[in-house]
C-alpha cells in the first residue's frame, strides 16, 4: 500500500466537493471523510441510525466502536456535515435506518468497499488538479491536517487519532522538515 498524503490546499478541497457534487453519496463520504477522524472503514459501516434519528433529524455526534482498536468513540457533527447529511438523506433515505449510509449500488444494502472508496477519492483529486498521492486514508489524514493548521493542540488529534505519540501525529500528517525550519526561524528571539 502507497503512502498516501493529506490535502492540504483547501481550495482543492472546495473543488473536490464541487466535482463529487453530482454523485451524493460519494460527496457525503468525502466530507465527513474530511470532517471527521474516523477511519474509512469505520466511515463505511456507519448506517443512518448512525447520523439521523426516528424524525429525519441529524444527531449532535456519531457514536461507535472503532473496527481498528476496538475502542468507543463519539464524534460531533459539524453544521456542514449535517447540512450534507439532511440533503443526502433527503435524496436517499426510506425509512429505515439500518441501511448503510455509502450503500453499494447493488442494491443489497451493502456498502461500498475500500477499493471503491479509494477509487471514488483518488479520480476526484486527480480531476481537481491534486498531484499528491491521495487516497481514501487522506480524509481522515486531511482533517488532522487542518485540525492542527488551525490551532488545535497536538495531542487532541493524537488522541482523537488513536496514536501513541505526538510525533507519529506529526509524521503522519506530513508536518515537514521546512514547516520545523519556519518554526524555529519565525521566532528569531
Amino acid at each position: 500500500m502507497k503512502f498516501v498524503e493529506p490535502i492540504r490546499d483547501r481550495k482543492k478541497i472546495d473543488v473536490m466537493k464541487k466535482l463529487l457534487a453530482s454523485h451524493p453519496r460519494d460527496q457525503l463520504l468525502f466530507i465527513m471523510g474530511i470532517n471527521s477522524a474516523l477511519r474509512v472503514s469505520d466511515l463505511l459501516e456507519l448506517t443512518f441510525r448512525d447520523v439521523i434519528d426516528e424524525a429525519g433529524e441529524c444527531l449532535e455526534h456519531i457514536r461507535l466502536k472503532e473496527t481498528k482498536t476496538g475502542k468507543y468513540n463519539k464524534i460531533a457533527i459539524p453544521k456542514g456535515v449535517k447540512k450534507a447529511i439532511r440533503q443526502y438523506s433527503t435524496l436517499v433515505y426510506k425509512g429505515d435506518l439500518s441501511h448503510y449510509l455509502f450503500q453499494s449500488r447493488k442494491g443489497d444494502n451493502q456498502p461500498i468497499n475500500r477499493k471503491t472508496a479509494w477509487a471514488i477519492i483518488q479520480q476526484a483529486a486527480k480531476d481537481a488538479g491534486i498531484r499528491d498521492n491521495i487516497g481514501a486514508h487522506s480524509l481522515r489524514k486531511t482533517w488532522a491536517y487542518h485540525s492542527y493548521k488551525a490551532g488545535t493542540d497536538i495531542l487532541i488529534i493524537q488522541d482523537m487519532l488513536n496514536h501513541s505519540s505526538a510525533a507519529i501525529t506529526l509524521r503522519y500528517i506530513g508536518i515537514t522538515q521546512d514547516e520545523k525550519d519556519r518554526a524555529i526561524l519565525s521566532l528569531d528571539l
